[in-house]
């Protein structure tokens, strides 16, 4: 059923990937109409997760935020889709990096980085990064169940000389890059949930007492690798630009959870800033009402 069902929707994908943006964003309008006004898809964990971190909005504010996270998540999916076809002249155009030199500086040092965003804005256009750099890239994703399409998901990463790694599979990759001598930027978007059994530390995002992901932290300190948070913005529709604004050189210095803490901190602020470009159709915060008393 796996080979069925990608034989069938593979050539809709690839047909949808070459349509020029115009008529690609005007798709993503359709979209949003039937996402958002019709099916409501998520729509209730979308407006439950806003009232939740902006108790002080209004319905009509929430509203608004609400349907313009609809209409980006429209033209997210569809440039995701654009992936698969699109030329490298053509994302590194409507995807820039503001101020790359602090990677490459890094490279003149011999030292890898692991690099910390957001699932803000278009992270899956970040991949472009591999086309300015000579790191290897590595990102840190979940393995999708059907086989088919996670390794299609893979190729086109591959196309930008980047890869995906799961979460198992990230220590002893980049543990063994290390011991060769291999430069790596590995990707991580680790403001998701964790699972609960493996949470060992929790603390307030967005206002709320939430598990949080310590594992970058962790690795940045067993590898003695630098950490550099970036911010990725949407200029216009189609558009983003991405800016590295903190640079951790010796995540060895900091103490427990500081990074992690400074990590979530960071992301805060651009979502305050611009709530309706955040990933809010995720759970984020299902655990809120299961944190353990000692720590209430």
């Amino acid at each position: 059923m796996q080979l069925i069902a990608y034989i069938i929707i593979f050539p809709i994908l690839w047909l949808v990937s070459i349509l020029p943006f115009r008529i690609l964003y005007g798709l993503s309008d359709v979209m949003h109409f039937f996402m958002y006004r019709i099916f409501g898809y998520r729509k209730s964990v979308v407006k439950s997760n806003l009232r939740l971190v902006f108790p002080n909005k209004s319905d009509k504010e929430i509203a608004v935020i609400t349907s313009k996270f609809y209409s980006h998540l429209c033209d997210l999916i569809l440039e995701a889709i654009k992936s698969l076809t699109i030329k490298e002249s053509e994302i590194k155009k409507r995807f820039v990096y503001k101020n790359i030199e602090e990677i490459k500086a890094l490279e003149s040092q011999n030292r890898s980085v692991l690099l910390m965003c957001s699932h803000y804005a278009n992270w899956e256009w970040s991949v472009v990064i591999q086309c300015h750099i000579k790191h290897k890239g590595y990102a840190i994703y979940k393995r999708l169940r059907n086989k088919h399409f996670d390794g299609l998901v893979k190729r086109m990463r591959a196309r930008y000389n980047a890869y995906l790694i799961t979460t198992k599979e990230t220590i002893s990759t980049l543990t063994k890059l290390k011991a060769n001598g291999e430069l790596f930027v590995a990707g991580f978007a680790a403001d998701q949930s964790p699972k609960l059994r493996k949470t060992h530390y929790w603390r307030e995002f967005m206002g709320i007492k939430v598990p949080v992901i310590t594992g970058p932290e962790m690795i940045a300190k067993k590898l003695d690798v630098p950490v550099m948070f970036f911010r990725i913005d949407k200029v216009k529709r189609g558009y983003y630009e991405a800016t590295i604004e903190q640079v951790i050189m010796n995540p060895k210095d900091y103490g427990e959870n500081e990074i992690t803490d400074k990590y979530i901190e960071y992301i805060e602020k651009q979502i305050y800033e611009k709530p309706e470009f955040y990933l809010w159709t995720h759970k984020r915060w299902k655990y809120s009402n299961q944190v353990p008393e000692n720590l209430k």
